[in-house]
C-alpha cells in the first residue's frame, strides 16, 4: 500500500463529501428536527392532560364499587341497578365512555370477573388501574371470610419493602456502594453507539463505492490508483466525514435544546421532571424500574427508606466512580476504530460487487447477521455479564466490538480484553486483505449480478 496515495484519497473523499449540499443540509436539519422533537415532547407532557373518561359501573358483586375512587382522569358512576345490556345500547346517550361490568362473586374461587365495553380501544393505563382496584376489593373480601379480627391490618403490618444495597470490593477489600442499573445503562449505551455507527457509516462506505462504480468514475481512478489504496482511502475518508457530522450533531443539538429550554422557562421543565409517573411513561418504564436503575424517581412512602441505606444520588455517584473510565474510554476507542474498519472493509467489498443498492440485500446478509446477534447479546449482558454466550460474544471478532463494551463496566479479566482486541485486529487484517481482492476485481465488473460463487472465484485469483 502507498500511504501517500491513501492520504490523497482520504483528503479527496473527505472534502468532496463535506462540500456537498446534502451533507450541509443533513448536518443542520437533523439536529433541528431532533431538538424540535424533544421540545415538542416537553410541551406535550408538560402542558396537556389525558382526556377524562366517564365510566358506568355495574357492580353485581357488591364489593368492588367502594374501591373505584374518582380522580382527575377517571370518574366512576354506579349503575348497579341497571341492566348492562340496556347501558350498552345507550352508552352515548348517558354520556359515558366505558361500561364496566363486575360479575357476582364466585363463592368457590372467591373472586370476580370484569368486562369493559367501549367504542374505542382502552389504554393499558386504564385497564391496569381498574384491575388493581378490583384486586384490592377481592383481597379485602377474602380476608373478611377468615373472620379474624383486624386481619387486614395485621397483613398490612407484616408487609415489607426491603431494598438491597449493593457494594463492590476492590483488591484491598475496600467496599463502595454500587447500583447494577447504572452499569446496565452505561453498557447498553456504549454497545448501541458502536452498533449504530457500524450500521450507518459502514452502509455509507458501500453506497459510496456503488455510486462511483455505477457512474464509471472508478474506471478513471483505478487507472492511476491501486484498488486497495482506493478502498482504504474511501473507508477512512467516510469515517472522518461521519465523525465530523456526528460531533456537529451533538454540539448543535445541545445548543438548540439549551436555547429552547431557556425560551420555555424552567417552570415547565421542572413540572415535567418533577412528575415521576410522567417521566416513567416517557422513557417506557414503570416508576419502580426508574427507581431501580438509580433514576430520579423516589418512593413517596417514607417507611420504605431503610435506616443507614445510602440515598439514590450517593448511590449513582458512587457507582459511576466505580466504573473503570480510563480502561473503558481506551477500549471504546480501540473497538470503535477496529470494529468500524472490519465491517467497513466488508461493506466496501459488497459495494464493489454490485451496481445498485437493490442488489446488495443477499450479499449483505453475512454482514448483517453478526451485528444483529451482537445487539441481542448486549440485551442479555446486563442480566448475566459472565454467562457463556456473553463471554464468547465478547471474544468472537464479529461481535466483540459491541459485546465487550457492554461487559467492561461489570469487570472483565485483562487477559480476555487483550485476547479480544488481538483477535479483532488480526481478523480485520484478514478480512481487509480478502475484501481488497474482491474489491480489485469487482469494482471493474459490469453487466452481471454477482453471487457468492463469483466472490469465491475472485478470492482465488492471484
Amino acid at each position: 500500500m502507498d500511504f501517500r496515495i491513501i492520504k490523497t484519497v482520504i483528503s479527496r473523499e473527505y472534502m468532496t463529501r463535506v462540500k456537498k449540499k446534502s451533507f450541509l443540509v443533513t448536518t443542520f436539519v437533523v439536529p433541528i428536527l431532533f431538538a424540535a422533537m424533544m421540545v415538542v415532547i416537553f410541551l406535550i407532557m408538560g402542558s396537556t392532560k389525558e382526556r377524562k373518561q366517564d365510566v358506568a359501573v355495574v357492580d353485581q358483586s357488591g364489593i368492588v364499587m367502594p374501591h373505584l375512587v374518582n380522580n382527575d382522569r377517571v370518574t366512576y358512576t354506579d349503575f348497579s341497578t341497571e341492566s348492562p345490556d340496556n347501558i350498552k345500547l345507550h352508552l352515548k346517550d348517558l354520556e359515558k365512555d366505558v361500561l364496566v361490568v363486575i360479575s357476582p362473586i364466585d363463592t368457590v374461587k372467591k373472586t370476580v370477573s370484569v368486562q369493559a365495553y367501549s367504542k374505542d380501544p382502552l389504554g393499558v393505563e386504564f385497564t391496569g388501574t381498574l384491575g388493581a382496584r378490583v384486586d384490592d376489593a377481592v383481597e379485602e373480601y377474602r380476608v373478611q371470610q377468615y373472620g379474624i379480627d383486624n386481619l387486614a391490618q395485621i397483613m398490612e403490618d407484616v408487609k415489607s419493602n426491603v431494598k438491597v444495597t449493593e457494594y463492590t470490593l476492590d483488591e484491598t477489600g475496600k467496599e463502595s456502594v454500587s447500583e447494577s442499573g447504572i452499569y446496565m445503562i452505561v453498557s447498553m449505551l456504549l454497545g448501541i453507539i458502536i452498533w449504530m455507527f457500524i450500521m450507518m457509516f459502514g452502509g455509507q462506505v458501500m453506497s459510496s463505492v456503488i455510486e462511483e462504480k455505477s457512474s464509471r468514475v472508478v474506471e478513471v481512478l483505478i487507472s492511476s490508483v491501486k484498488a486497495v489504496d482506493l478502498m482504504f482511502g474511501k473507508i477512512i475518508g467516510v469515517a472522518l466525514v461521519a465523525l465530523t457530522q456526528f460531533l456537529l450533531w451533538i454540539v448543535l443539538t445541545v445548543v438548540l435544546v439549551s436555547g429552547a429550554s431557556m425560551f420555555m422557562g424552567k417552570d415547565m421543565l421542572k413540572s415535567f421532571s418533577g412528575d415521576p409517573q410522567m417521566m416513567a411513561q416517557t422513557v417506557g418504564v414503570t416508576p419502580d424500574q426508574m427507581e431501580a436503575i438509580g433514576g430520579i424517581v423516589a418512593s413517596a412512602d417514607s417507611s420504605a427508606v431503610q435506616a443507614g441505606a445510602p440515598d439514590e444520588l450517593h448511590t449513582v455517584v458512587a457507582t459511576l466512580a466505580n466504573i473503570p473510565w480510563v480502561k473503558l474510554i481506551i477500549s471504546f476507542l480501540i473497538y470503535f476504530v477496529l470494529g468500524y474498519l472490519l465491517y467497513a472493509s466488508l461493506y466496501a467489498a459488497v459495494g464493489s460487487a454490485v451496481e445498485s443498492v437493490d442488489d446488495t440485500q443477499q450479499l449483505q446478509m453475512p454482514i448483517t447477521i453478526p451485528l444483529m446477534v451482537a445487539y441481542m447479546i448486549i440485551l442479555m449482558a446486563f442480566q448475566n455479564p459472565d454467562s457463556g454466550v456473553v463471554v464468547w460474544g465478547s471474544l468472537i471478532p464479529f461481535t466483540s466490538p459491541i459485546v465487550m463494551l457492554a461487559r467492561i463496566p461489570y469487570g472483565v479479566p485483562m487477559w480476555q480484553l487483550i485476547l479480544s482486541i488481538v483477535l479483532l485486529f488480526f481478523t480485520f487484517i484478514g478480512c481487509a486483505w480478502l475484501s481488497a481482492k474482491i474489491y480489485k476485481v469487482g469494482i471493474l465488473m459490469f453487466g452481471k449480478k454477482s453471487t457468492f460463487k463469483d466472490l469465491w472465484n475472485w478470492l482465488k485469483q492471484k
